[in-house]
């Protein structure tokens, strides 16, 4: 009969055992090949951060939309060819605000001078979003690496309910968020990453000018909050570019108040209200806006979990010499 300490031990083994593409995964992945990689990720973005403020918000948004269309396989970062174009020219991804991007150019050239050859473009975005959501005030919790880099990035991969949109209704936000196995709860906690970042005026537009035929704006506004936004994004036709905080309250800081603000009429984007408006996530928002121990642990645990999400290992994908494009000339 097996002893009791080689049953726990062969227990123990299937609680910790990854599944086959995650398990050569580790925290230490780099620790010989690439020695200086957590000090080089560190002093890159916290670097970046000081300088461009925005580039937290930028780099959380970009991840996100790098691990839902093919998963977290730095596809997202690869530029269009003439003979391809990519995931980062879709028309849900033109507003990405180029501080995600400009932050893994520069670790990656950073570390290729350290270690070249060895550290993927998709570790890099996965740690320096852990890394800048860390330093505006967020929670820090652990990175898996050794992701590879995927190989295709088209564009016509991101189909009308791939990624969720300003506009979607609740049903359709959970819809896309259970296809990769997210749940309710874990999406209002990712959804709290609208802590830091902003949106751009276009983007809720059709909520703040002419909403229909009796009011001027959505009513789920708070009507201060309607009339600053009209104000603020008046212009919006002629400058593409204008936006807003998506965190009105305290913009550059990753905390609950996004939570506390939605119960008020204060979230910009329809999606971002809807939360509260819809029994299904309504309580999770009260949860988080009154516990920010809570959301941050809830956030880190589905932000650990999205980064495993279609991940490639082996020969599934590569270590790309350049973040913005493939070794060989591949579509």
């Amino acid at each position: 009969m097996a002893s009791i300490t080689s049953i726990l031990i062969l227990l123990l083994s299937f609680v910790f055992t990854l599944p086959t593409s995650q398990s050569h995964l580790s925290t230490n992945y780099y620790s010989k090949s690439c020695p200086r990689f957590y000090e080089i990720m560190e002093e890159t973005t916290t670097n970046k951060q000081i300088t461009s403020p925005t580039t937290a918000g930028a780099a959380l948004r970009l991840f996100f939309h790098d691990c839902f269309v093919t998963g977290c396989d730095a596809s997202a970062l690869i530029s269009s060819t003439p003979f391809n174009k990519a995931e980062r020219d879709a028309d849900i991804n033109l507003s990405l605000p180029g501080d995600g991007f400009d932050v893994v150019v520069r670790a990656k050239a950073a570390l290729e001078l350290s270690c070249p050859g060895i550290v993927s473009c998709a570790d890099i975005l996965a740690v320096a979003t852990r890394n800048l959501v860390s330093f505006v005030g967020g929670p820090f919790y652990t990175v898996l690496l050794g992701r590879k880099d995927g190989l295709t990035s088209k564009a016509s991969l991101i189909l009308s309910n791939t990624l969720p949109k300003p506009n979607m209704t609740i049903d359709e936000m959970l819809s896309i968020f259970e296809r990769h196995n997210f749940s309710a709860k874990e999406m209002v906690a990712l959804s709290g990453a609208h802590s830091i970042g902003f949106s751009h005026c276009s983007e809720f537009a059709s909520e703040i000018y002419n909403y229909s035929s009796t009011q001027k704006f959505d009513p789920s506004y708070n009507p201060r909050l309607a009339q600053g936004l009209c104000d603020a994004c008046a212009n919006y036709k002629k400058d593409p570019s204008l936006s807003v905080f998506n965190d009105i309250m305290t913009p550059n800081k990753f905390d609950n108040v996004y939570f506390q603000n939605l119960p008020k009429g204060l979230g910009i984007l329809a999606s971002d209200r809807g939360l509260y408006n819809d029994a299904r996530t309504r309580t999770f928002v009260e949860l988080y806006a009154r516990d920010q121990d809570a959301f941050f642990s809830d956030f880190a645990k589905a932000m650990q979990k999205l980064s495993l999400v279609g991940i490639k290992t082996g020969k599934h994908g590569e270590i790309r010499r350049r973040c913005d494009a493939f070794n060989n000339i591949q579509t």
